[in-house]
């Protein structure tokens, strides 16, 4: 398992690989090594976006060079070789946020971050003249997609635009001082096709964006350049240091738990719910729940993030979280049934935008409650798993389990036993660590596969109840029952 030591190690140890990862709020900062040691950290803060009431959602992109640069020489600052021993890095960022870039690599105004709305208009625009190409795909352009903000900047800055690049794209350039291929990850909502292998051109055509602002692809963990001398100076990366090709946060996220070969999925379970996982085949959601990334070695990375998640038990503070937990372990199966949904509208496992929570049965005490809460998650977790199989993809061995509901025991084995499979609770399952493992294809592994082997950690398992078992196998039954009797839940 992965630990946060630091020292000197003997042969392979010796040599580390760095990830970075962009964040909204921060850059972080890992180094590790062939084993998945982390030897180092590194952070720095980011300014908070500004956001408008036109859904616009912006951030300056000048401010993030200086904070890699500072996040990574406070990592390489910390190791014995000063960094030297750095053999490789690789940057992960938020998926789609887009900067435009005039001469010199300058900015010609903010960065358009992952959640800007203020091109819907032309995503509306694109998803029609792309229909077929996204049918194909399995891919829905929402309002948020980046490939209606790239558009947007050409609008803009036309005339002085160079080049609209992703946030992965301009660290890229100040790393090695020159051009670098995007991958096929960051650049999926902007209009790349990983199927085809191509960029949507007919679609770029319908919104007047020139050819020659789309980059080259290629596939994550590539080499993009090496160091140059002048970055070296600014991080503490040694110069000819490799520079590998990331993936977006949510996938990087998805390689650190280990969860990188067909039938191996992964929960993560934070403010909502996420399943991220790995098939051979494209899956194609015809209701749009599940999309898929592509995996670095050609396999595909179908996930969806339901509406609901940890939120449903935030109100209470940690102390009180505990004492509910150990009560409600004891406890065993809630009397009541819950679907803890806080807002409107559902995204996946099913897509319905009318959908709300809803509580049924007695009403217990507050044990019961917070216990049917748990089991209401896990509800939606099995569902998604079971939608998964039905689209023709494969389920197999434990669940990984990550974000901070899998640190709760109780929940975790509750989900164990509603889905009737081992949970498997990994430690590290972070952006950086995920960008670190990339750093390592091709260098100190061959690839994404081996280097998740070798460094990503066992975790810990944790296995069902058996006793438990019958009682949540029926309150299952009648969960999906009730979604079924409400409209919500159709065709499954």
């Amino acid at each position: 398992m992965p630990t946060g030591s630091s020292g000197t190690d003997t042969g392979a140890g010796r040599e580390l690989v760095a990830g970075v990862d962009v964040a909204t709020a921060a850059v972080r900062v890992v180094c590790a090594d062939a084993r998945g040691r982390v030897r180092s950290e590194g952070r720095a803060p980011l300014p908070p976006p500004e956001r408008g009431p036109d859904g616009r959602s912006e951030q300056d992109a000048r401010t993030w060079w200086p904070a890699v640069s500072a996040a990574l020489r406070q990592a390489t600052g910390a190791l014995p070789g000063r960094g030297r021993e750095v053999r490789a890095v690789a940057v992960s960022a938020t998926s789609g946020t887009l900067v435009p870039l005039g001469a010199d690599d300058q900015p010609l105004g903010p960065a358009l971050m992952y959640d800007d709305r203020s091109a819907a208009d032309l995503n509306a625009r694109a998803q029609r003249a792309g229909e077929p190409r996204w049918r194909a795909l399995g891919l829905h352009v929402g309002p948020t997609a980046a490939l209606g903000r790239l558009a947007r900047c050409v609008h803009d800055h036309r005339g002085r635009l160079q080049l609209v690049a992703h946030t992965a794209e301009l660290v890229g350039r100040r790393l090695t001082g020159g051009p670098v291929p995007a991958d096929w990850s960051h650049t999926l909502k902007t209009g790349y096709d990983p199927r085809a292998g191509t960029w949507a051109y007919e679609v770029f055509a319908a919104l007047d964006v020139p050819e020659r602002l789309l980059p080259p692809v290629r596939a994550p963990g590539t080499e993009a350049g090496t160091v140059c001398a002048a970055a070296a100076a600014e991080t503490g990366l040694p110069p000819g240091c490799s520079v590998r090709l990331g993936m977006t946060d949510g996938c990087a996220g998805q390689l650190a738990t280990g969860a990188v070969r067909p039938g191996q999925f992964v929960g993560v379970l934070g403010t909502t719910y996420v399943l991220k996982g790995v098939a051979r085949e494209l899956l194609l959601d015809p209701a749009g729940a599940l999309y898929s990334h592509r995996h670095p070695d050609g396999w595909w990375l179908p996930g969806g993030a339901s509406s609901t998640g940890g939120e449903a038990v935030s109100t209470a503070d940690r102390g009180e979280l505990a004492r509910l937990d150990e009560a409600a372990q004891r406890r065993g199966p809630a009397r009541q049934l819950c679907y803890p949904l806080r807002r409107a509208g559902e995204r996946f496992p099913f897509v319905h935008p009318q959908a709300h929570g809803f509580a049924q049965g007695p009403a217990g005490d507050a044990v019961d409650r917070h216990r049917a809460v748990l089991e209401g998650v896990a509800f939606v977790e099995r569902l998604a798993l079971e939608r998964v199989v039905r689209l023709g993809g494969r389920v197999a061995g434990p669940l990984f389990a990550a974000g901070g509901g899998a640190r709760s025991a109780v929940w975790s084995a509750v989900r164990a036993t509603v889905l009737g499979r081992e949970l498997r609770v990994v430690e590290r399952a972070e952006t950086a660590f995920g960008a670190a493992l990339l750093a390592a294809c091709g260098t100190l592994h061959p690839g994404v596969t081996e280097a998740a082997a070798a460094m990503a950690g066992t975790g810990r398992t944790v296995e069902p109840v058996a006793r438990e078992r019958a009682a949540l196998d029926e309150s299952y039954g009648r969960f999906v029952a009730e979604l079924r009797r409400r409209g919500w839940l159709t065709g499954e």
